[in-house]
């Protein structure tokens, strides 16, 4: 018996245990494998028998201590058939810590003994302490060659696969696939292109690959990042046995290292310790070994596994030699960087996340992505050997979509073979991947899969979850056999859940280390136990359910190990788990509910979060898991319409999740991938995602793998519209893959392919698609390498496809741009052509219709390709623009552009600028462009590089402007038969032309019979180019304009132009300014584009003399010059011989008194002369005296208007025009008394002044007193004004005392406030009334007597009105009392606002002198302030009239006023407005006012009545029949109030007028007021303005005002009329009709035209309002015909409508023909500057109108800003500028 038997003293036991292994001697191989993972079994005797093996092996693990030999027996029981008899014998002995001899705990302990490869090595000391020895090169290649040896059999025999375990097949741990491969940065390998897909086929050029950058001195170092499951571990183990068996024949030597272990070495290494005691330690001389490996170092191969697990950042300090002790991260930094092992090769991998800072900038990065189609169904055939079972597990992942999600990543990929190996064996197809939805649900599988006889001990299972939560909690996935129990490794061991490895702590320290066999299969087990285990609550359950960002660029460096622990509680948490859990936790189903609800309630908290795309892809992964559909749709409706995803990686299965997701949104979505690293395959995901509606990538890392998986799923989108494609590394092979697909997706609106790299050959394989997509909208192919030849053939395609719109190409830039017909939605729905042939003519007609825009711009073209491509275009469709700006064509080049524009069809632009364009080619395009009948434009500037042609679109192309060009024909009187044709514009601007240039120049265009523009500015001419352009300028036909700016003109130049007024029939217009070098010369400015070309143009070569023959003024504009008196006198002298009428403006900084008389000496001498203005231009305070003179000298001067001494305006009459009146204007001059009498001197020598305007001088009192004095020598009839003239009281004093001698005033004032204002009006004969008004006056006491003496002196003052004077009660009365009251009528009006006092009183004829009328406004009559205001009320005994306005009435001033009320027995008028009165004190007045049985007129409008005021009103107004003005409008007067008001208005049989406005009566009251109408004979106004009456109440009204005769107002504004209402209106429209309003009335057109009939009729019409009642076009005419029937007009009302230029036209027109119309209103329309530019020609005829109102038009600032300046009565303003006049003045 074997001494270990001996010594557990259980010989019979142990024989027992002994026979039992004899029989399973492979299993009992696995497991000594397992718990002696660093054993070599290959070095056993083979000699002996199976008895002293096992006895051989149980020694062995009995020998690891208690805690393996426990774990072992454990294993025993649970794996191996025992009968019950041994079973308990084994557990109770060695099953439990009291069967194990403490002796041989003490010898374990004794014997560190290093079995790292037992057998290959024996003890020795650490290299690093060992003395170097002097050996010779020979005997250091052996012990290299030994060693390097030595290194290919321990990888052999760890590397070389092992068997497998309980239960499972032997071709599990056999299959191998290459993973894919993808190069990240730069250092793409030499023979490899970037970015492409490697993928290892068998042979070793892929892995080669890996290891063949382009660094070939210093660091080469390669980092291979990958999820979790995408084998990084695995092909590191596969990179060593390859290694192994030769196949990387390039390294000598490889060593490898895994970070999880490293983390656990707490010691300093050096290099030499890393490589020889934690890996693999020569037999002998290991200086001269790691001698060898240095100098070999380009041979030596370090491999780093989970970098991402690192845990000990290294030290600051570097190490540079090989001798200092560093942790193992700062050795990793050192052979990274290069100063350990110089020139060595590193292989990291990791997950991705950030880098370690210690990884050198030029690091090649790898992406490591999973399976692909074909690499999954190759693992699946290899994994399944039996044929049978082979097809039937493809059969299963070909037919399940979520299966192949799994199965992307290689770790699942595994685990569902596995599951699928148990479920396969009896299942029907499709059930067996039913069983498999989720990746948890595949983990519960596989647990079931791998449990002994098919049962789960639950304990262990909850016992092996907590292990694994701990883990991760604390950061650990290595365990030791401390960490766990030995019945729950037992269990590990047992279902394969568990792998063991020999680990090093430190040289000379080996233990045996134990983990999950994968990390998500940890993090599985740990949310296990948060989902079974009673001692989580839901709180921490809940806290767990976490997303977790995975941005590439972050601060943290070393990644959790807890990314996946989410989505598997979410998995545990579907319904399809609850009885796995009820298992474990061993509890019932409810509990398990409530847990999985919570975790279910925190995934919709989550679901309504704003995310960002890393989240969003975590939570579609925990969603899918739930297996939920209402919680899917939730997370897939709360989803942004436009989704990004930027800088992360992704894959398949991300993809996948996301797609499941979208399967249950009902809204489209846009994709948006940027930046982000995306497995190769990853888009097969999307295919069948009909939701995707715009689909973008933009990454380098895209290839053509990746587009030939796309190519796949864009024909299953059905919705998709929008595909981006851009900044990848497709090649012409992925295109070859896209194209066929894109074929097929008729649907698409936009492509984008920029940023590609693309050859010719892949963009002319894509443009071949256009005519396959009918509604493809852009096609972008910037930023890719296009030859000349290829953009050829690119716009030869252009021309050709009938979609293409625009192709533009600049530089990078390639974009088609694309119009799809009308019929095409219907044929991509199936739709048949029902119109069979018409179709197809309609779709001709289509394509003949097409215009093409081609810009190709800094593509290099020359004179060859421009040729070509004339070629082409002359085949092809309109061209709307051709922009060919920065190429290379030179001046041939553009000639032929030139020439061909006649051919070509351009409808717009033509542009060839920056092409090299020099000044002898200028004349040759000339020339050649002359040609071309479209031309409209050609601007040319060399210094500019500018080149560009625009032509006039054809008519037939333009319907919208052939109509315009009508309305110019009908309102220019132009024959019928004439042709409106353009005016061509020829702009040769900054070419350096001279005066030799300019005949060549004018004989190239005299070509073109429209020049109507022509522009020199900008160029050399100077005065001797000037001299002969005006020679040759009569040979150039009717130009409309010249310019000449900046030539280098002098003033005798100018005056060369001058004379061109007589020999250019054309000119209209002379304008210069010298000192800006501004010269042109131009034909009617009205004909003229507006403020840069806003309003239309006229004819070319036409004099434009709108509605009419009326003669336009030549212009003469001269300014910025000095104007001395040779200058003055040789301008005025060419002048001479100019035609009229002519009007001359000047400018200049100064004018002296010499140059102004030289000017005006002049005048008498230009009949022709119609204005002259000098504008900023400073006068001598002499020259008022010099204009004033000028009505004696030139008889002709109508006006003389001098401002601020530094503008003067001059009219003249013409000699056609009678004698008429002058007019004198001074203001603000700086005139003083010395200037009064010489200025009335030479004024007295006018024969007629009508008005004369001295404001804003400084007269002063003396100098008014002066001119006071003089006014009888001045033959003024009509007004003057001396406002604003520092003037006091004294002045007002002066005036009084002066109108007595002054018997042609008929009206002074004076208003001494802050407005400072003195007005005089005159009349011609002698006034037999005058009319005084002081106001602001502050009359003292010592001053009342000396206006009364003036007052008393002026017999024939018949109205004076004293405004805020000052005088108090005591002053008023003793003004009264020294008046002397005339014998006519007298009117004195008082108001004193400081006394809230308002006081007129009138004097009639043959009456004693009381008052007759009072007006108190803003009065309180309960205040001490209006004494004076009782007083006189007592001497009113005949009072009137009686006005309140905006009073506060109380209760006893109320019986004051009913007291005052019923002792005015002659009152007629009482109005009572916007005042507040209470019931009782309302109760008083009309108790007043029924003692007033003469009234006629009451007036109670804007006042708050109640119900029972109301019915006190209408108690008063039965008994007053003689009134004639009934004023109720806002009053809250419902419809029963005015069913009692017409019973008193039956009796009103005087009544004329009506006003009711705004009192919401609606049709119960019009019906009510209709029914007493006929009764009110005398009816002359009414008003329901604003009543709510609809059509049921206006019909009625509308008879029923048909007989009030003489009715002249109707307003019925504001109410729901209807057409009905409207046409019994129109049918009786009384004849007297003088105001109409009907705003906002809810007229038809019908409506319209039936008012618009029904004017003819009505001859008296002096107001119509037709306010906001969407009056367009088609209704103006008819309306505007009928205005012209109302000769009485005088304010038409058409604002906020809907009218536009067309209605203006038909305004404009009708304008001369209405003589007394004053006002229009068309604010708020849909007018524009050309709609106003007719109305101002409409005004031009001599209308009286006043004002315009064109505020809040479709017109700029500046364009109205110019229309108003050339006419004033246009107004633009918000508030209206103008007063209005009285009606009928």
């Amino acid at each position: 018996m074997d001494p270990v038997s001996l010594q557990l003293g259980t010989s019979h036991l142990w024989s027992w245990l002994v026979r039992l292994l004899s029989k399973d001697p492979e299993w009992l191989n696995a497991k000594v494998k397992f718990f002696l993972p660093k054993m070599d079994l290959s070095s056993e005797d083979k000699a002996q028998d199976a008895a002293q093996g096992v006895i051989l092996q149980l020694g062995r693990l009995h020998t690891q201590g208690r805690a393996t030999w426990q774990a072992f027996i454990h294993c025993v029981c649970m794996e191996l058939d025992v009968p019950l008899d041994l079973e308990v014998p084994l557990l109770s002995t060695w099953g439990h810590g009291d069967g194990f001899p403490s002796q041989l705990e003490t010898g374990e302990e004794s014997q560190p003994v290093s079995q790292l490869h037992h057998g290959l090595k024996r003890p020795y000391q650490s290299c690093g302490s060992s003395p170097r020895l002097k050996q010779c090169k020979k005997q250091q290649l052996e012990l290299a060659r030994k060693y390097l040896q030595l290194l290919k059999t321990s990888a052999q025999q760890r590397y070389a696969g092992g068997s497998p375990g309980p239960g499972q097949p032997l071709a599990f741990h056999q299959a191998y696939i290459p993973p894919i491969l993808q190069w990240s940065r730069t250092t793409a390998p030499i023979h490899t292109q970037e970015g492409a897909t490697l993928a290892e086929d068998g042979t070793d050029v892929s892995i080669r690959d890996l290891f063949n950058t382009r660094a070939d001195k210093g660091p080469r170092v390669t980092v291979l990042l990958g999820k979790a499951g995408m084998g990084k571990t695995t092909l590191a183990h596969r990179l060593c046995q390859r290694w192994a068996d030769g196949q990387l024949d390039r390294f000598q030597a490889l060593f490898l290292f895994e970070f999880r272990q490293l983390n656990l070495v707490t010691c300093l290494l050096t290099l030499p310790q890393l490589l020889f005691d934690l890996y693999v330690s020569p037999e002998a001389g290991s200086d001269s070994v790691f001698r060898y490996l240095e100098d070999n170092a380009d041979g030596v191969l370090l491999i780093f596994d989970g970098l991402d697990q690192a845990l000990h950042p290294h030290c600051s300090r570097e190490k540079e030699g090989p001798e200092d002790p560093s942790p193992a991260l700062a050795l990793f930094s050192g052979l990274c960087r290069g100063t350990l092992l110089p020139g060595c090769w590193v292989l990291a991998t990791s997950r991705p996340g950030k880098l370690p800072d210690c990884l050198p900038v030029e690091a090649a990065t790898v992406h490591m992505w999973g399976f692909d189609r074909p690499r999954m169904e190759e693992y699946v055939g290899r994994v399944f050997s039996d044929p049978l079972r082979q097809e039937a597990a493809l059969a299963e992942l070909r037919e399940s979509r979520h299966l192949r999600s799994m199965c992307a990543v290689p770790a699942l990929c595994w685990v569902t073979c596995l599951c699928l190996h148990r479920l396969l064996p009896g299942s029907s197809p499709g059930q067996a991947a039913a069983l498999l939805p989720t990746v948890t649900q595949n983990y519960v599988q596989m647990v079931a899969t791998l449990g002994p006889r098919g049962c789960l001990p639950p304990k262990s299972l909850l016992d092996l979850s907590e292990v694994a939560l701990r883990g991760l909690e604390t950061g650990k996935v290595l365990f030791s056999v401390g960490d766990i129990h030995p019945s729950t490794m037992a269990s590990g061991a047992a279902l394969g859940l568990l792998t063991s490895f020999c680990i090093c702590t430190g040289p000379g320290h080996q233990d045996t280390g134990y983990a999950f066999t994968h990390l998500s299969l940890q993090e599985f087990f740990a949310a296990l136990y948060l989902m079974a285990s009673p001692k989580v609550d839901k709180t921490a359950l809940v806290g767990h359910v976490t997303l977790n960002s995975h941005w590439v660029l972050r601060t943290k460096a070393r990644p959790g190990l807890l990314d996946h622990l989410p989505t598997f509680l979410a998995g545990l948490a579907s319904c399809a788990c609850r009885p796995f859990l009820s298992l474990v936790a061993q509890r019932d189903e409810t509990w398990v509910s409530a847990k999985q609800a919570a975790v279910m309630q925190a995934l919709r908290k989550l679901a309504a979060r704003r995310l960002t795309g890393p989240k969003v892809v975590a939570l579609c992964h925990c969603v899918g898991e739930t297996q939920e559909p209402e919680l899917a749709s939730l997370v897939a409706q709360s989803l942004p319409y436009h989704l990004s995803f930027h800088n992360f990686p992704l894959t398949y299965t991300d993809l996948a999740a996301l797609t499941n997701i979208l399967g249950h949104r009902n809204a489209p979505i846009h994709l948006d991938f940027e930046g982000c690293p995306l497995e190769p395959h990853c888009p097969e995901a999307l295919a069948g995602c009909k939701q995707v509606e715009n689909l973008s990538f933009k990454s380098r890392k895209c290839g053509d793998a990746f587009a030939e998986a796309l190519s796949r799923s864009l024909p299953t989108m059905g919705n998709l519209k929008k595909l981006g494609l851009s900044g990848s590394k497709i090649t012409a092979r992925g295109i070859g893959h896209l194209v066929p697909a894109l074929r097929l997706c008729p649907q698409l609106e936009e492509v984008s392919f920029q940023d590609n790299q693309l050859k010719d050959w892949a963009v002319l394989n894509i443009v071949e698609v256009l005519p396959c997509l009918p509604r493809l909208q852009k096609l972008d192919l910037s930023r890719n390498n296009v030859s000349m030849s290829t953009l050829l053939c690119l716009t030869k395609v252009a021309v050709a496809c009938p979609t293409v719109r625009t192709l533009q190409v600049r530089e990078a830039d390639l974009i088609f741009l694309l119009s799809p017909p009308a019929e095409t939605a219907a044929e991509l729905q199936g739709a048949p052509d029902l119109l069979g042939n018409a179709g197809q003519r309609r779709r001709r007609a289509e394509l003949q219709d097409r215009s093409l825009t081609l810009r190709l711009q800094q593509c290099h073209l020359r004179v060859h390709d421009v040729q070509e491509l004339i070629a082409q275009l002359q085949e092809g469709p309109h061209l709307d623009v051709v922009d060919l700006s920065g190429n290379q064509l030179d001046d041939e080049g553009c000639r032929l552009m030139a020439e061909a524009t006649s051919q070509l069809r351009i409808a717009r632009k033509l542009d060839l600028s920056d092409n090299g364009l020099s000044v002898d080619g200028v004349h040759c395009v000339l020339s050649a462009a002359s040609t071309c009948q479209t031309l409209e434009e050609l601007h040319i500037s060399l210094l500019h590089k500018t080149v560009v042609f625009t032509f006039a679109p054809e008519p037939e192309q333009q319907k919208g402007i052939r109509r315009r060009a009508a309305l110019w024909v009908s309102l220019t009187h132009l024959m019928p038969s004439e042709p409106l044709l353009h005016a061509t514009r020829i702009r040769l601007t900054h070419c350096g032309l001279q005066a030799k240039h300019l005949e060549p120049l004018c004989r190239a265009l005299r070509g073109s019979c429209r020049l109507g523009h022509l522009d020199f500015s900008g160029n050399a001419l100077g005065d001797e180019g000037v001299a002969q352009l005006a020679r040759l300028l009569p040979g150039l036909g009717a130009l409309q304009s010249l310019d000449l700016s900046e030539n280098g003109l002098s003033l005798d130049a100018v005056l060369m132009l001058a004379p061109c007024f007589a020999t250019l029939q054309w000119l209209l217009h002379l304008d210069i300014s010298s000192e800006s070098q501004h010269v042109i010369l131009r034909g009617d400015r009205r004909g003229r584009d507006l403020a840069g070309g806003s309003l239309p143009q006229f004819p070319a070569g036409a004099q434009f003399f709108a509605f009419g023959q009326r003669r336009v003024p030549r212009t003469f504009c001269l300014s910025q010059c000095q104007l001395e008196p040779l200058s003055l006198t040789r301008l005025c002298e060419t002048l001479e011989k100019c035609p009229g009428p002519l009007e001359v403006k000047l400018s200049c900084e100064v004018l002296s008194d010499k140059s102004l008389e030289t000017l005006l000496h002049h005048l008498p001498r230009l009949p022709q002369l119609r204005l002259l203005q000098l504008s900023q231009t400073k006068l001598s305070p002499k020259s008022p005296l010099l204009l004033a003179d000028l009505f004696s000298l030139c008889p002709r001067v109508q006006k003389v208007d001098l401002r601020s001494l530094y503008h003067v305006t001059l009219h003249f009459k013409s000699s056609e025009e009678r004698e008429g009146e002058c007019c004198g204007r001074f203001t603000d001059c700086g005139l003083s008394q010395e200037h009064v009498e010489p200025l009335c001197w030479l004024l007295s020598k006018c024969e007629e002044l009508n008005q004369l305007d001295l404001s804003a001088n400084m007269l002063g009192d003396d100098g008014l007193q002066c001119l006071l004095e003089c006014l009888p020598q001045l033959p003024i009839s009509g007004s003057l004004d001396l406002s604003h003239n520092s003037i006091s009281l004294e002045s007002a004093l002066g005036l009084v005392k002066t109108l007595p001698s002054c018997p042609r005033v008929r009206e002074a004032s004076v208003n001494l406030g802050s407005e400072q204002s003195f007005w005089m009006h005159f009349s011609r004969q002698e006034e037999a009334g005058k009319t005084l008004r002081l106001s602001q006056c502050s009359f003292g006491p010592e001053h009342v007597p000396r206006l009364a003496a003036g007052l008393n002196q002026s017999l024939k003052l018949t109205a004076l009105t004293l405004t805020q004077c000052c005088l108090g009660l005591e002053q008023l009365t003793l003004l009264l009392s020294l008046l002397r009251w005339p014998v006519g009528l007298f009117s004195l009006s008082i108001s004193e606002t400081q006394q809230q006092l308002c006081l007129q009183l009138e004097f009639p004829r043959q009456e004693n002198p009381e008052a007759v009328a009072l007006r108190l406004a803003h009065c309180d009559l309960g205040t001490h302030h209006n004494l004076l205001v009782w007083r006189l009320m007592e001497t009113c005994a005949r009072l009137r009239q009686l006005s309140l306005s905006q009073v506060n009435l109380c209760d006893t001033s109320s019986l004051l006023l009913q007291s005052l009320l019923q002792s005015l027995s002659e009152l007629k008028t009482f109005r009572l407005t916007s005042s507040c009165v209470s019931s009782k004190g309302l109760a008083h007045v009309m108790s007043g006012l029924s003692h007033c049985y003469h009234l006629e007129e009451l007036d109670l409008s804007n006042n708050r009545f109640g119900e029972e005021d109301t019915r006190v009103l209408m108690g008063v107004l039965e008994g007053m029949c003689r009134l004639k003005r009934l004023n109720l409008s806002h009053l809250p007067l419902g419809s029963a109030a005015l069913a009692e008001l017409t019973q008193g208005l039956s009796h009103m049989t005087l009544l004329q007028s009506l006003r009711l406005s705004h009192n919401q009566i609606r049709d119960i009251g019009a019906q009510h007021l209709a029914a007493v109408l006929s009764e009110l004979p005398e009816l002359r106004k009414i008003d329901l303005s604003g009543n709510g009456i609809g059509p049921a109440g206006g019909v009625q009204l509308a008879e029923s005002l048909a007989l009030c005769k003489h009715l002249e107002e109707l307003m019925l504004g504001y109410n729901v009329l209807g057409n009905d209402t409207v046409l019994r209106l129109a049918q009786r429209l009384p004849h007297h009709l003088r105001v109409l309003h009907l705003p906002s009335s809810g007229l038809s057109l019908e409506g319209l035209l039936i008012l618009s009939q029904a004017l003819d009729g009505c001859p008296y019409v002096e107001e119509i309002s037709l306010v906001s009642c969407e009056i367009d076009n088609h209704a103006a005419k008819p309306l505007a015909a009928s205005l012209v029937l109302c000769p009485a007009l005088e304010e038409i009302l058409l604002s906020w409508n809907l009218l536009g230029d067309e209605a203006a036209a038909e305004l404009a027109q009708v304008l001369p023909q209405m003589g007394r119309l004053k006002r229009m209103d068309l604010e708020k329309n849909r007018i524009t500057a050309c709609g106003a530019w007719l109305l101002v020609e409409g005004l031009a005829q001599g209308s009286g109108i006043q004002v315009i109102r064109l505020w809040n038009n479709p017109i700029s600032p500046d364009v109205a800003q110019h229309l108003q300046s050339q006419e004033p009565r246009l107004d633009f303003a918000f508030f209206d500028k103008q007063p209005q006049p009285p009606r009928g003045s």
